[in-house]
């Protein structure tokens, strides 16, 4: 059997953590089985789909590198729901139902003041041929609901939850078709995954009753349903759910300086008993990809977190990899310079500048000056083909006995203008001996 995953986005807004969270697991467990991944776009909601965030969810996932072997549009394929919907009205699991929105509003609340659950009461199939002829003459349009069988258990057993079972009968029927003909999310999903030979659905634990709903769909369809993997939700760093998880996606990532393959690697493994690892390349994190490593407490993604992993993702990064966001002429060296001192790539273009110049030194008191004095004596005496920076430092401790901070602070704040940064041997050279002789004088003489 060839695996075969999904992510079904409905695009009426941008993806946030959580729908990429959806997307990366479905990508990992296909990739990792050697199987097919398909991005299906569900546009049945003609009023709030826009072609604007279709674009915005394909330019979402190039960005985290999560390929789509196929890719399908729900608004394509009214047809074949169209063929479905007549078979199950035909075989009687499908029926119309007249109720306005405000009478089943109404019917609710009155089982839940009698303290029953709100499951809808079928009135619809107690109405005689006459009395639905009467309404379709009045120009009352039905809305249309599956028929559930109250004589067929659901049950199955989840990837991730373990063995689940639902009693249909404390079920409502589910609308699966508005009065207008539009169509709902539940049968449109389900005729889907049957078509396209859909193995295995990824999707958060909100989705578990849907799932049950779609069960008694698919054996009404006569087909095999796929298997099925519930996650625990997202939760902010506060541990609870956040309404701002929502409005986190790939833009706010990119932003914030963000790298893809840090988001891949803390979505990864959030929520499983594997520790977050910062690897570039995802091959690890997909052969380690495991439904039996997930938990079913809440997931806890934390933005200070990511930004963690994505330092250390850009520690780990190459030049050519970064070279078209670097200022022009950062070269391989400069970036290997200055790479471990950063958090996001945009911070090289600070060290370019405190490479090139010009740059502030503080204000230094008279013993400093007299220091930096002599240190811009030695700097135009010293080798600067080999290890300038080693060459300048044992020279002055020679010279003047000092050694730890005292030695090496004047220096850096002379050259860099900084307290801090990188290693000052390999940023040195790139500063190149006029420059440092001069800022070593102007510190000198300030």
């Amino acid at each position: 059997m060839t695996v075969i995953t999904r992510f079904a986005p409905s695009p009426t807004g941008t993806l946030h953590v959580g729908n990429i969270r959806a997307a990366l697991h479905n990508w990992m467990f296909a990739r990792a089985q050697g199987g097919r991944f398909v991005l299906r776009i569900d546009d049945t909601d003609a009023e709030r789909s826009e072609e604007r965030f279709v674009a915005g969810i394909r330019a979402d996932l190039a960005w985290l590198g999560l390929e789509a072997d196929a890719q399908v549009r729900q608004s394509e394929r009214f047809a074949l729901y169209q063929a479905r919907f007549d078979a199950l009205v035909a075989a009687g699991r499908i029926y119309p139902a007249y109720e306005t929105a405000q009478e089943l509003d109404l019917k609710r609340k009155i089982l839940l003041g009698r303290g029953l659950p709100p499951v809808y009461d079928r009135a619809a199939l107690t109405l005689s041929d006459a009395e639905r002829a009467a309404l379709d003459a009045a120009g009352v349009r039905p809305h249309w609901r599956f028929k559930l069988d109250h004589d067929a258990a659901i049950t199955w057993d989840d990837l991730i939850r373990g063995p689940q079972a639902f009693d249909p009968r404390t079920m409502s029927d589910p609308v699966i078709r508005r009065a207008d003909g539009s169509w709902l999310y539940m049968l449109p999903s389900a005729i889907d995954d049957a078509d396209l030979g859909i193995t295995h659905v990824v999707r958060g634990e909100d989705h578990v009753s849907n799932t049950a709903l779609q069960l008694q769909m698919f054996a009404a369809m006569g087909v095999a349903p796929p298997r099925f993997a519930h996650e625990a939700l997202l939760t902010g760093a506060e541990g609870k759910l956040s309404k701002r998880l929502g409005s986190l996606g790939v833009a706010h990532f990119r932003e914030a300086g963000i790298e893809p393959q840090a988001v891949i690697a803390l979505l990864a493994r959030i929520g499983t008993s594997d520790p977050v690892e910062p690897l570039v390349d995802p091959a690890p994190l997909i052969a380690a990809f495991d439904f039996a490593r997930f938990g079913r407490a809440p997931a806890r993604f934390d933005e200070a977190e990511l930004a963690q992993v994505n330092a250390r993702i850009v520690h780990q990064l190459d030049h050519a990899a970064v070279a078209e966001r670097l200022p022009e002429g950062m070269g391989a060296a400069e970036w290997a310079a200055v790479r471990p001192n950063l958090t996001q790539v945009a911070e090289a273009a600070d060290w370019w500048h405190v490479i090139e110049g010009p740059i502030t030194a503080p204000a230094m008191d008279e013993d400093a000056r007299a220091y930096l004095t002599q240190a811009a004596r030695h700097a135009e005496t010293i080798d600067w083909a080999g290890d300038p920076w080693h060459a300048l430092t044992g020279a002055l401790k020679d010279a003047t006995g000092r050694k730890g901070k005292a030695l090496f602070l004047p220096l850096r704040q002379a050259l860099t203008g900084r307290d801090h940064g990188p290693d000052m041997a390999a940023l040195l050279p790139l500063i190149g001996r006029d420059r440092a002789i001069a800022r070593l004088s102007a510190a000198a003489s300030a």
